[in-house]
């Protein structure tokens, strides 16, 4: 307990917005599995996204935090609730669940807590020291994931644009209408 207390008490101003920013992230999180109107769900993960990129900041990934609202919290979250709108979902589906399926959900569920609780309170996973000399201002910076991109990780890149398009040649291809389908 006393270590417990100790932990605290050594802990910076950023150090409590660290721990307050996951206690939101986890509750939100929580609350996106949990809820039962897909519309509380979305808006809990809107939370999520933007407590990690209140997590971006703290990392010094500006850029980061900024595309993860613009693209995630922005962009993908309006495709959710058009899409959950258009669906005009109405009624809970929790019926159709078996209650073996409720009982394996949690037997995975507890079995990943008691995976999580061991790892965190073993010994081996201390979290490393920060050796202040080697941070640099620039870290988290457009111009050094620029370079790092297009130097070291090339090929990764680029094939991940080429998944994207696929996707979208996919996309495009799958809303096509053919002249005699019905419209709804």
């Amino acid at each position: 307990m006393t270590e417990f207390i100790n932990f605290f008490k050594a802990l910076t101003p950023t150090g409590y917005l660290f721990l307050l920013l996951t206690a939101i992230t986890l509750f939100s999180a929580i609350g996106v599995v949990t809820a039962r109107n897909p519309i509380y769900s979305v808006l809990a993960l809107i939370a999520t996204f933007f407590c990690l990129s209140g997590h971006y900041i703290l990392l010094n990934a500006q850029f980061l935090a900024a595309v993860n609202i613009i693209v995630y919290a922005g962009a993908i979250m309006v495709l959710f609730l058009f899409t959950i709108m258009f669906l005009n979902l109405r009624k809970d589906d929790e019926e159709s669940k078996t209650n073996l399926t409720k009982m394996a959900s949690v037997v995975v569920g507890g079995l990943l807590m008691v995976m999580l609780i061991t790892i965190f309170r073993a010994k081996s996973a201390q979290v490393p020291t920060v050796n202040p000399v080697s941070f640099s201002a620039k870290t988290g910076l457009v111009e050094n994931l620029g370079n790092l991109l297009y130097s070291d990780y090339i090929l990764p890149f680029e094939l991940a644009s080429v998944l994207f398009l696929v996707a979208m040649v996919g996309a495009v291809m799958l809303g096509k209408r053919e002249a005699g389908d019905r419209h709804f």
